[in-house]
């Protein structure tokens, strides 16, 4: 390690496991401790003729380069995980100054939260910070990074900052969701939409869970949930169907990392557009993320890509292929170069950029409305799953 790195090494407030660095889950309390402890040493630097350090914030690195997978020593899963490396927020380089100040306001805030005994969505801190600051925070993307830096900084989960990601997930099946004291939820009897699943962590580490199901189902695209939802897929197949609608957030992610320990034995099957993006988003699921690498660990579960598969492409007509999109092949080199793509994935992102081609899954339906939950039933009664 360089002199300069060793100097920020040295800086690290919390956490000093060199092979694998992941956030606490604290009481705000213990968070709020963690920022004083932040602020004594910020002030001790600033007091001191001779620390430069007054200019540096030691940040665990959020990059492909400080990332690796690791295996579960019991279990099936592997999920993303950062090293021990750093990266720097300083006041004193014009490209970094206005995010060091972002990670001191953030901090300022959630000190102020945990204090009050509140929780707040990440588009309610925006506001205020926007409010407040207007000069450091112009968007959603900056309060959304610097809410990272500080749970790189002080090595605690975001929902121990007191901040909850909005939750745009839903699920429905044969599940009965239970919080104490409250009514049960038998989501086998909701409408199409299903249940909505909050974006408070704390709620949803309460539930109590029961099921009858043999698999539990992740579906990309809300319309495709809907229309397996209003099949009632799950009363022929018995199954749990989940959707984030996209891009998976936290809280679609905690509830399935749940459902997957609550259940163990019970498989879990992705159905995702055979594309780039679609491919990204079960890897989210199934390994976590870089930029939560620090959190990824505690909602990574085993997911089998059940489809669309390239194998499965005879069945859509020739006319329902788009062309890939330049998105499409930046996802895909992002991907393709990844430490921790499978080989069978990876052979698949390489047929979707050899042929130039993508297919949604919508395009099935060319074979009736139908014509999913029986491909769906096949594909897994057949074991066609990677």
């Amino acid at each position: 390690m360089a002199a300069a790195e060793a100097d920020v090494a040295a800086a690290s407030l919390f956490g000093a496991d060199r092979r694998l660095c992941s956030a606490d889950i604290l009481t705000p309390a213990e968070v709020r401790a963690r920022i004083e402890v932040a602020v004594l040493n910020f002030l001790a630097a600033l007091a001191s003729p001779t620390s430069p350090a007054i200019s540096v914030l030691p940040l665990i690195n959020r990059t492909s380069a400080n990332c690796s997978l690791r295996s579960g020593l019991l279990s099936d899963v592997s999920s993303v995980y950062l090293s021990y490396a750093f990266c720097k927020r300083s006041l004193m380089r014009e490209s970094t100054a206005t995010a060091f100040v972002r990670v001191w306001k953030v901090m300022e805030m959630c000190y102020k939260i945990l204090g009050e005994g509140k929780m707040v969505h990440q588009r309610e801190l925006f506001y205020k910070l926007l409010s407040d600051s207007p000069k450091y925070f112009s968007c959603q993307r900056h309060v959304n990074r610097a809410i990272q830096d500080v749970v790189s900084l002080l090595r605690c989960t975001r929902q121990s900052l007191g901040v909850m990601a909005s939750s745009r997930g839903a699920l429905i099946g044969r599940l009965v969701l239970h919080e104490p004291d409250e009514e049960q939820i038998d989501c086998s009897i909701l409408g199409a939409s299903g249940h909505a699943i909050t974006g408070d962590l704390n709620v949803l580490s309460r539930l109590n869970l029961s099921s009858d199901a043999r698999y539990i189902i992740v579906v990309e695209k809300d319309a495709i949930f809907q229309r397996l939802a209003e099949d009632r897929l799950y009363n022929q197949l018995p199954c749990i169907l989940i959707t984030a609608k996209g891009y998976p957030d936290l809280a679609t992610r905690f509830i399935l990392h749940r459902l997957s320990q609550t259940f163990p034995n019970t498989p879990i099957f992705a159905l995702v557009d055979w594309n780039p993006a679609g491919l990204a988003i079960l890897c989210t699921y199934k390994y976590g993320s870089i930029s939560m690498g620090l959190e990824s660990y505690r909602y990574a579960c085993n997911v089998k890509w059940l489809g669309l598969r390239g194998e499965d492409l005879q069945l859509i007509p020739e006319s329902a292929f788009q062309e890939l999109k330049p998105r499409d092949l930046q996802i895909a080199k992002s991907l393709l170069s990844s430490k921790f793509l499978q080989e069978s994935h990876r052979a698949e992102l390489t047929l979707m950029v050899e042929t130039g081609k993508r297919a949604e899954i919508e395009a099935l339906y060319s074979h009736g409305f139908d014509f999913l939950g029986k491909y769906i039933a096949r594909k897994i009664v057949q074991g066609d799953y990677i």
